[in-house]
C-alpha cells in the first residue's frame, strides 16, 4: 500500500469522490436525513480519533443536501474536503468544484434510487467507528452489498468506507475560515443548551411521575375508606344480626351510666374552668405587678437619691456631733457652776447665822474673845444676807404681796458682777451654737425638711418604708438636732417654753399625724417616734438638771420641773404601763436629790423659851425662817404626787420631814394661833387623793404624830377662849380623815355643836 504511486492514489480518490457525489445527488432527502440522525447519535458520545469536526458538519442534515441541489457546488466541495481531509488548502477545493457540479447534474437525471451523500457519510463514519472499537482493519471487504442491504443493515457494515491506505493523511491542520469557526462555536453552544434542556426535561418528567404516584396512593386510600364505610354501613343495617333483648332496667342502667359519665366529665370541666379562672386572676395580678414594675427606673432613682441623702445627713451629723457635745457640756457646766455657787452660799450663810445666834445665846466672855476674827467675817456675811432680804421685802411690797412668810424665799439672787459674767458666758455659748450649722443646707439640719423627705418615702413606697424600720431610726437621727434646740431650754424656770411649743415637737407631731397606717396596730413604729425621742433625748436632759442643777428648796424650780416631767412621763407615753430605763433613772434622781436636800438643807434650831418668846428676837426670827423653809421643802416634795409612788412620797414627806423636823418644831413652839396656822398649812399641802376614800375613818399611819399634836393643842386651847382655833383643829382632823379622833374629842369636850 505504501508503494502505490501518488498519481494513482489521487485518481482513485477523485473517482470515488465523483461517484460519491453522484450518489449524494441521487439519494432521497427524507431517508438520508433520518439515517443521518440515527448515525450521529452513537457517534456523538464516542467521538473516535478526533472526528468532532466531521460530526459537527454532518449535523446539517438535509439542509446541506438541499444547498447542493441548488448548485452551490463550491460549498459542497468545501465540506467534502473538510470532512475527508483530501485537500491541503482551500484553493484546490475551489478548482474541483466545477467538475463535481457538472458530473453530478448529469448523473442526477439518469440514475434513480442512489443513496444520499449524508447517508453515505454516515455509513463511512460507522465503519470508522467499528474499526476503532475493534482496534484493527479487516482484510476482507465485501463490495457486493447493495444499497438496500446497507439500508437494512444500517450501521452494521463497516466495509463501505475506504481503507486507511486509500485516505489522504493530513499532517498539518487545515486552516478554518471565519464562517467555519462561527458555525463550530454555534454548534457547541447549541449542544450545551440542548444538554441543559434535556436535563430539565428529565427532572420535570421525574417530578410528574412522583406526583402521579402520590395521587394514585391517596385515591387508593379513599377507595379503601369508602369500601370500609360501605361495609360498616352494611353491617350496621344488617337485619340478619340478632340483637340482645332490651328491657327498662337495661335502659335505665345505661342512662344512669351515661349520666354518671357526663357528670364526671362536667366536674372535670368545672375544675378546668376554675383553674382557668385562677390562672386569669394570677395573670391579671402578674400584669398589674409588671405594670407597676415598669417604673423600676424611677423607683431605683428614688431609692438611690434617698440613700445618698441619708448618707449625707449622717455624715453631716457625725461631723457636727463633736461640736454639739462640746457646746452642750459648756452650757451644762455653766449652769452647774451657778447652782453650786448658790447652794454653797446658802449653806455657808446658814452656818454663819447659826453660829452667830449660838454665840448670842450663851454670851460668854471666852466665846466673845475667841470669835473676834470670826465675828468680822460673819458680820460681813450677815450684812449681805440682810441686804438681800431687804431688797426682797421692797419687791414684795411693790407687788402687794403681804402674806409672805420669811424663809419661803429661794434666795437665789446673784451679785450684779456674777450675773453679768454668767450672761456673757451664756451668750457666747449661744453664738457658738448658731455657728454649728451655718455652713449646712436646711435639708440636712432642719428637722421639718428631713421629715418631709421621709414622708415622701412613706407615701410613695409604704412597704419598703416600714421594712426599713424608719420609725425606729428617726429618733436617733434627729437626736443631735433636738439637742441643739434644747441647749437654751431650762426646765427649772417658770417662763421656759414648753415642749409642745418647740419646733421639733411640732414637726414630729405633724409627721405622726400624716401617717396613713392604722394607728391601732401595735407594730406601728411611727406613732412611737415622739415617745422614743423624749425617752432618748429629753428625759436624760431632765435627769441632768435634777441631779446637778435643781434646788429642791426652790418652789419655782420644783413647780416648773414637775410640770415638764408630767408632760414627759404621763402625756406622751405610748402605753400606761410603759416605764423605760431613762424614766426610771429620772425618778431615782428625783428621790435621791430630795433625800440629799432633807439631810443637808433642813435645819430647825431649838432655843430656850426665853429666847423665842419675843417674836422680834434674832433667835425667834431665825427659827421661824428655818421652819418655813422646811415646810416649803415639805410642800415641794409633795408636788411630786402622781409622779412618784405614794409609799416613797409618804416616806420622804411625812416620815423624814414632818415627823423628824416639823412636829418637833411645832411641839416646842408656844401654843396659839401661829402654831394652828402652821398646822393648817401642813394639812393644806397634803394630797387630797390620799384621803379620797369616803369610808376611811382613820388617817394614814405616818400622820399619827401630827394628829396627836393637834389633839394636844386643842386640849390646851380648850381652857382658854380660843374657840376659833379649836374649830380649826377639828376641821384639820376631819380633812386628814382622823374622824374617830375628832369625834372622841368633841364628845369629850362637849362640842356637839361642831
Amino acid at each position: 500500500m505504501a508503494h502505490r504511486p501518488p498519481r494513482t492514489f489521487r485518481r482513485r480518490r477523485a473517482e470515488s469522490s465523483d461517484s460519491d457525489g453522484a450518489e449524494e445527488r441521487c439519494e432521497r432527502l427524507p431517508s438520508a436525513g433520518g439515517g443521518l440522525e440515527e448515525a450521529e447519535r452513537p457517534r456523538r458520545s464516542q467521538g473516535p480519533r478526533g472526528r468532532g469536526r466531521v460530526w459537527a458538519s454532518s449535523r446539517r442534515g438535509p439542509g446541506a443536501a438541499s444547498r447542493g441541489h441548488r448548485g452551490a457546488g463550491g460549498r459542497v466541495d468545501l465540506s467534502t474536503d473538510e470532512e475527508e481531509g483530501t485537500h491541503p488548502s482551500s484553493e484546490h477545493g475551489d478548482d474541483q468544484s466545477p467538475i463535481s457540479d457538472s458530473s453530478s447534474s448529469v448523473e442526477e437525471k439518469e440514475v434513480v434510487k442512489i443513496p444520499d451523500a449524508s447517508f453515505i457519510r454516515a455509513a463511512r463514519r460507522k465503519r470508522e467507528l467499528a474499526r476503532a472499537q475493534r482496534d484493527y482493519i479487516p482484510l476482507t471487504v465485501n463490495h457486493s452489498s447493495t444499497t438496500s442491504d446497507r439500508k437494512r443493515s444500517g450501521e452494521e457494515d463497516p466495509e463501505s468506507e475506504p481503507d486507511d491506505h486509500e485516505k489522504r493523511i493530513l499532517f498539518t491542520p487545515k486552516p478554518q475560515t471565519l464562517r467555519q469557526r462561527m458555525a463550530e462555536e454555534t454548534t457547541n453552544e447549541n449542544e450545551e443548551t440542548s444538554e441543559e434542556s434535556q436535563e430539565d426535561e428529565s427532572q420535570d418528567i421525574w417530578e410528574q411521575q412522583q406526583m402521579r404516584k402520590a395521587v394514585k396512593v391517596v385515591e387508593g386510600r379513599n377507595i379503601n375508606l369508602f369500601h370500609s364505610s360501605e361495609s360498616q354501613a352494611v353491617k350496621k343495617f344488617d337485619t340478619s344480626i340478632s340483637f340482645p333483648p332490651v328491657n327498662l332496667e337495661i335502659i335505665k342502667k345505661q342512662l344512669s351510666d351515661r349520666l354518671t359519665l357526663l357528670q364526671t366529665t362536667h366536674r372535670s370541666h368545672q375544675r378546668e374552668y376554675e383553674k382557668y379562672i385562677q390562672d386569669i386572676k394570677s395573670s391579671k395580678t402578674a400584669i398589674q405587678n409588671l405594670e407597676s414594675s415598669s417604673d423600676q427606673a424611677l423607683h431605683y432613682k428614688f431609692y438611690k437619691s434617698m440613700k445618698i441623702y441619708v448618707e449625707n445627713v449622717i455624715d453631716c451629723l457625725n461631723e457636727k456631733i463633736t461640736s454639739i457635745e462640746e457646746i452642750e457640756s459648756s452650757m451644762h457646766a455653766l449652769r452647774i457652776k451657778q447652782a453650786a455657787t448658790l447652794l454653797k452660799r446658802r449653806q455657808d450663810e446658814l452656818k454663819c447665822e447659826s453660829a452667830y445666834l449660838q454665840q448670842l445665846s450663851y454670851k460668854t466672855e471666852t466665846s466673845a474673845k475667841g470669835s473676834l476674827a470670826v465675828d468680822e467675817k460673819n458680820q460681813r456675811i450677815l450684812e449681805e444676807i440682810e441686804s438681800r432680804r431687804t431688797q426682797r421685802r421692797q419687791a414684795r411690797a411693790l407687788a402687794g404681796n403681804c402674806d409672805h412668810q420669811e424663809g419661803t424665799s429661794s434666795d437665789d439672787e446673784l451679785p450684779s458682777t456674777e450675773m453679768t459674767d454668767f450672761q456673757k458666758c451664756q451668750g457666747d455659748i449661744f453664738q457658738d451654737c448658731k455657728k454649728i450649722f451655718e455652713d449646712v443646707h436646711d435639708d440636712f439640719c432642719n428637722i421639718q425638711n428631713i421629715l418631709l423627705k421621709f414622708q415622701q418615702w412613706r407615701e410613695k413606697f409604704p412597704e419598703s418604708y416600714h421594712e426599713a424600720f424608719i420609725g425606729f431610726c428617726l429618733p436617733k437621727l434627729l437626736s443631735p438636732l433636738i439637742r441643739v434646740q434644747l441647749l437654751d431650754w431650762n426646765p427649772l424656770k417658770l417662763d421656759s417654753i414648753g415642749l409642745e411649743q418647740m419646733p421639733w415637737f411640732t414637726s414630729i407631731t405633724e409627721f405622726m399625724d400624716s401617717s396613713m397606717e392604722d394607728t391601732t396596730k401595735d407594730d406601728n413604729s411611727d406613732k412611737k417616734i415622739l415617745s422614743t425621742v423624749i425617752n432618748k433625748t429629753v428625759v436624760p436632759r431632765l435627769t441632768d438638771f435634777v441631779e446637778f442643777i435643781w434646788d429642791p428648796l426652790s418652789t419655782s424650780q420644783t413647780t416648773s420641773l414637775t410640770t415638764h416631767c408630767r408632760v414627759v412621763l404621763e402625756e406622751h407615753s405610748t402605753s400606761e404601763n410603759e416605764v423605760s430605763k431613762s424614766k426610771q433613772d429620772l425618778l431615782k434622781s428625783v428621790i435621791g436629790r430630795m433625800k440629799k436636800a432633807i439631810e443637808d438643807d433642813v435645819f430647825i434650831p431649838l432655843y430656850p423659851k426665853r429666847c423665842v418668846e419675843e417674836k422680834t428676837s434674832p433667835h425667834s426670827k431665825f427659827q421661824e425662817r428655818q421652819f418655813w423653809a422646811a415646810l416649803k421643802l415639805f410642800h415641794n416634795t409633795l408636788l411630786w404626787n402622781g409622779l412618784l409612788p405614794d409609799d416613797t412620797l409618804q416616806d420622804l414627806g411625812l416620815g423624814k420631814l414632818l415627823n423628824r423636823y416639823l412636829i418637833i418644831a411645832l411641839t416646842n413652839a408656844i401654843p396659839g394661833p401661829d402654831a394652828i396656822q402652821k398646822c393648817h398649812q401642813v394639812a393644806a399641802y397634803l394630797p387630797e387623793k390620799w384621803f379620797g376614800n369616803s369610808a376611811m375613818r382613820t388617817s394614814i399611819p405616818q400622820l399619827e404624830n401630827f394628829i396627836q399634836f393637834l389633839l394636844q393643842s386643842a386640849r390646851e386651847l380648850s381652857t382658854s377662849e380660843c374657840r376659833n382655833e379649836i374649830t380649826e383643829i377639828i376641821l384639820i382632823l376631819v380633812k386628814i380623815r382622823a374622824l374617830n379622833q375628832a369625834k372622841s374629842f368633841i364628845e369629850e369636850h362637849h362640842l356637839e355643836h361642831l
